[in-house]
């Protein structure tokens, strides 16, 4: 007979670690939407385990009161997949950043979402390495003032969203850290996908890249700056909802117009049409508004429910390892 689970709050998910970022910074906000929301998922604290490369995000896993891994530079994918792949029961999530998940690992995290390994892979963006003093990253713009750019960098940044998409992500979202709520709801969806969910979370670095994205946290700017996408929802944003997004069918490409008069023009966002998610991810100002929500999700079997089929196959037909170890050629030694 199976017993109740106990009743647990963001106080059984709070480790008794002291947490150490500076003053100010995203991953606060993350850390504590986070363990807010672990309670509601139902799960017991040992069915998660925190998986974790490099960098300021990286230090996630000592602040959560479960398991966790703090392995090495950008190969927290490499060995969340080993979790996962080892005991498939566990829920297992990687934290990650710009530089550690779209640099050194940016091999392993086109693997593990082409793979469609069953992981939550939140990756925090704030277009700058922190830990290592503020050298510019994939993400940071262009013109990025950093010690390793003191001109301005001139390297064209990589969109995260529409890298995971290029490599066949089945479960793509964006939030923003201070945005608790929408966040939840972001990592919720993301949690209740099986395969690869990939989470991009725009967050502030105060002491080295501080207010980038101030236009679409705001709450004055916001609304001209960022939408809100929603499976099944026109793409409507402003203060009043003024403003739209539509396709010019002759060069196929977004465009922002204005919605009245023009109601039957504005797209209808669907979440499961990656030609329009392609679009949405590149998305960015003066010209567009950041769109934040789902982007894309679509149902596919994942990699670690086919290896353990494969598996089972296997098993059935060779027998176990004993038999195995004794069959074909062998010989004594005397």
């Amino acid at each position: 007979m199976n017993q109740a689970l106990p009743t647990l709050t963001v106080k059984d998910y709070t480790s008794d670690q002291e947490v150490r970022w500076c003053p100010g910074c995203g991953d606060y906000a993350i850390l504590k939407t986070i363990q807010k929301l672990m309670p509601e998922l139902g799960k017991p604290k040992e069915n998660h385990v925190f998986v974790s490369g490099i960098g300021c995000s990286s230090r996630f896993p000592y602040y959560m009161n479960t398991y966790g891994f703090h392995t090495i530079h950008g190969r927290a994918p490499a060995i969340a997949t080993g979790v996962k792949l080892a005991n498939p029961a566990l829920d297992v999530w990687v934290i990650t950043g710009d530089g550690d998940g779209f640099s050194i690992g940016g091999n392993h995290m086109l693997h593990v979402l082409r793979r469609n390994v069953d992981l939550q892979i939140l990756l925090f963006n704030n277009e700058i390495y922190g830990l290592t003093k503020g050298q510019y990253s994939p993400t940071s713009q262009l013109g990025t003032r950093s010690p390793s750019s003191p001109k301005g960098s001139i390297d064209l940044p990589l969109s995260p969203c529409a890298v995971a998409l290029g490599a066949g992500a089945t479960f793509v979202a964006r939030s923003i850290d201070t945005e608790a709520k929408h966040l939840s709801a972001a990592v919720s969806e993301g949690y209740a996908h099986k395969g690869a969910a990939f989470i991009e979370i725009l967050q502030n670095c105060p002491i080295y890249n501080d207010g980038i994205f101030e236009q679409v946290k705001d709450k004055k700017l916001a609304p001209l700056h960022r939408i809100e996408v929603e499976h099944g929802k026109p793409l409507v944003f402003g203060a009043s909802s003024e403003k739209g997004v539509r396709l010019n069918r002759d060069t196929l490409v977004l465009e922002v117009i204005d919605v009245a008069g023009n109601e039957d023009q504005i797209l209808v966002h669907d979440a499961t049409n990656k030609v329009l998610a392609n679009l949405l991810v590149q998305m960015r100002g003066p010209d567009f508004p950041v769109a934040i929500g789902v982007l894309y999700h679509e149902a596919k079997p994942s990699f670690v429910e086919d290896a353990h089929a494969q598996l089972v196959k296997a098993r059935v037909a060779k027998g176990d390892v004993n038999q195995l170890l004794r069959s074909g050629h062998t010989w004594k030694v005397v």
